[in-house]
């Protein structure tokens, strides 16, 4: 390392909005609304608020897993919120998640609406509303809150940590990106032992634990993340390919990953989802609505 590499931090922080990389735009010290927007509001009693990054995925894989089960009240609309154009700074985005990140959720099937964010509190609360993904018996409900709570305590290594210094940080810096790839390939072999003891996190049943962790992981093991599957050996992970290959087989996670999908194939984009129709007649294939993409 040489000096130019060097940094010492001033005696008090100032925020340089030039400095972030891709992402910048849509990354600031403070909270609140930037500008006065209002969400739409569909007629189904869920509204869901989001954007197909891994965090937005778990929340509609979930919905039409519970639609799959022919929970009728499960049926929602699912709203593109474009994060590079600041939607998620609107008032009324703001108004259901004062954090400003996708997912959010809108119940509006009883007299006063409850908003919930956070991805692994709007699984835990789609499965306890619909009695679905969460085991009843206390020693492998305590099993799976305890993988949901793992991805969400390991998540921010694998992309606020390994994902912006490896692929979006506007210089390569090696200690950083040394130290988050370690602790990934940890967290890729703490899930292929678990994964080599049962054959879902939780047990023999797949539940919201699988949900909320195969979006990051499962994509990682097939090098769909970052374009670092070479980088970090992902296919020396036997059982998390196993476990990976298997959810990607269910039709409701073939549909969710779709939802608000604003990049890749077009066949695969439905930036918005009001109908189950929808994936039939209204993917990008078929309407484009001439919009640039989201970013990835």
């Amino acid at each position: 390392m040489n000096d130019s590499t060097l940094y010492t931090p001033p005696t008090v922080w100032k925020w340089n909005k030039e400095n972030g990389g891709r992402f910048a735009s849509i990354n600031r010290p403070i909270a609140g609304p930037t500008q006065d927007k209002e969400l739409p509001v569909g007629r189904h009693p869920l509204q869901l608020y989001s954007l197909a990054t891994p965090n937005g995925v778990k929340v509609t894989i979930m919905l039409e897993e519970l639609l799959a089960l022919r929970h009728s009240g499960a049926e929602y609309d699912a709203w593109l919120i474009r994060i590079t154009e600041g939607d998620q700074f609107g008032s009324g985005f703001v108004a259901v998640n004062p954090n400003s990140k996708i997912p959010a959720l809108m119940d509006r099937s009883s007299a006063k609406p409850i908003r919930v964010f956070e991805s692994g509190a709007i699984l835990l609360y789609l499965a306890e509303k619909f009695g679905a993904f969460l085991p009843t018996d206390t020693a492998t409900r305590a099993e799976c809150l305890s993988w949901l709570f793992w991805q969400m305590g390991s998540a921010p290594y694998l992309g606020g940590g390994f994902g912006h210094f490896y692929a979006y940080a506007p210089t390569k810096i090696e200690y950083a990106i040394d130290r988050f790839a370690m602790e990934v390939k940890r967290e890729l072999d703490v899930l292929d032992r678990r994964l080599g003891q049962s054959e879902y996190l939780a047990g023999a049943d797949y539940t919201i634990a699988d949900i909320a962790v195969w979006p990051w992981y499962g994509a990682l093991a097939k090098g769909l993340l970052y374009e670092a599957g070479e980088f970090l050996q992902v296919r020396e992970y036997a059982n998390v390919q196993r476990w990976t290959d298997a959810i990607a087989k269910r039709p409701a996670v073939q549909r969710g990953r779709k939802v608000n999908r604003a990049w890749g194939e077009l066949s695969d984009q439905l930036h918005e989802r009001h109908d189950a129709g929808d994936f039939d007649t209204k993917t990008q294939d078929k309407v484009g609505d001439g919009k640039p993409t989201a970013g990835g």
